[in-house]
């Protein structure tokens, strides 16, 4: 039976839902769902432990705390789910820093009441994304639709790569997805960045994003750097740059003697495995080759 009642428990499932069209269908999202904007009046079935307000060093400290004493970053609002009476849960099991880890979304499933179905969303590439939209269309009962919404989306991934293979001097790129400590991009960033004609300085390839040294910054020393902070919009990041510029000899980088550092909206584009990854693609080619 095609489900008619779905909760999201991150934002990239909403963007999913909503993108195959299946938005009077969402009957609860999380905390931090603002894509498409209409979905700021369903109701909100999670909470965050951690103040988004505090220092990037604060946040990035109390995460770890968190993770470490195997404390749960997020929590789900039990009650309010059973009143949903969803019968399509969409969550992931990618990152437990990224939204509710999968082991509480179990515990709380084995609560409600029903037998919802359970998806779990684990996508590390771009091809990986555009499945999700499969699977997520599957349970909805709208297979066709998806695959027509994933059609277009790779139809535009396409003329990207026809356009940056044309391209020979590709820039070597940098790309921050947190400044306090630095963290470099994982999972689909490094490839989006290759897809766009760049070459990436110090990313992980299909691997989570790590902790890196400033000395690994000046040592790759990339003509672009692209500020992109996963959570954060474009204001905040410039807000966190000030404070990354005091830490690093900024200025001797050959990305900012070129004038080419980038500081975007992570949150909306680069953070969420959904399908704005494409959008993001497009403006890194157009950043990358203006």
């Amino acid at each position: 039976m095609a489900a008619s009642r779905i909760v999201t428990l991150l934002p990239s499932a909403t963007e999913i839902v909503c993108g195959l069209g299946l938005r009077d269908r969402l009957v609860g999202v999380t905390h931090e769902c603002d894509f498409p904007s209409d979905v700021a009046s369903l109701p909100r079935v999670t909470t965050s432990a951690i103040d988004i307000s505090a220092s990037s060093r604060e946040i990035d400290t109390a995460v770890r705390d968190h993770l470490q004493q195997n404390n749960s970053l997020y929590s789900i609002d039990v009650g309010l789910l059973a009143k949903l009476e969803p019968d399509l849960l969409v969550t992931q099991a990618l990152c437990d820093v990224c939204a509710v880890s999968q082991n509480d979304v179990l515990d709380v499933l084995a609560k409600l009441p029903g037998d919802p179905q359970l998806i779990n969303l684990e996508p590390m590439t771009l091809d990986d994304v555009f499945e999700t939209i499969s699977r997520v269309g599957a349970s909805a009962g709208c297979a066709k639709v998806a695959e027509n919404y994933k059609a277009e989306l790779k139809a535009r991934v396409v003329r990207v790569l026809r356009a940056s293979g044309e391209i020979r001097n590709k820039p070597r790129v940098g790309f921050l997805e947190w400044l306090d400590p630095p963290f470099n991009a994982g999972h689909w960033t490094p490839e989006l960045i290759e897809f766009a004609g760049g070459i990436d300085c110090f990313g992980n390839k299909y691997k989570p994003s790590t902790t890196i040294a400033l000395e690994t910054i000046t040592y790759a020393d990339p003509d672009v750097l692209i500020i992109a902070l996963c959570g954060f919009d474009e204001e905040r990041a410039r807000i966190e740059l000030d404070t990354f510029k005091q830490q690093i000899d900024f200025d001797s980088l050959q990305a900012v003697k070129n004038g080419r550092v980038y500081v975007l909206d992570g949150n909306s584009y680069f953070s969420r495995p959904g399908p704005r990854l494409v959008d993001a693609l497009e403006l890194l080619f157009e950043l990358l080759h203006q």
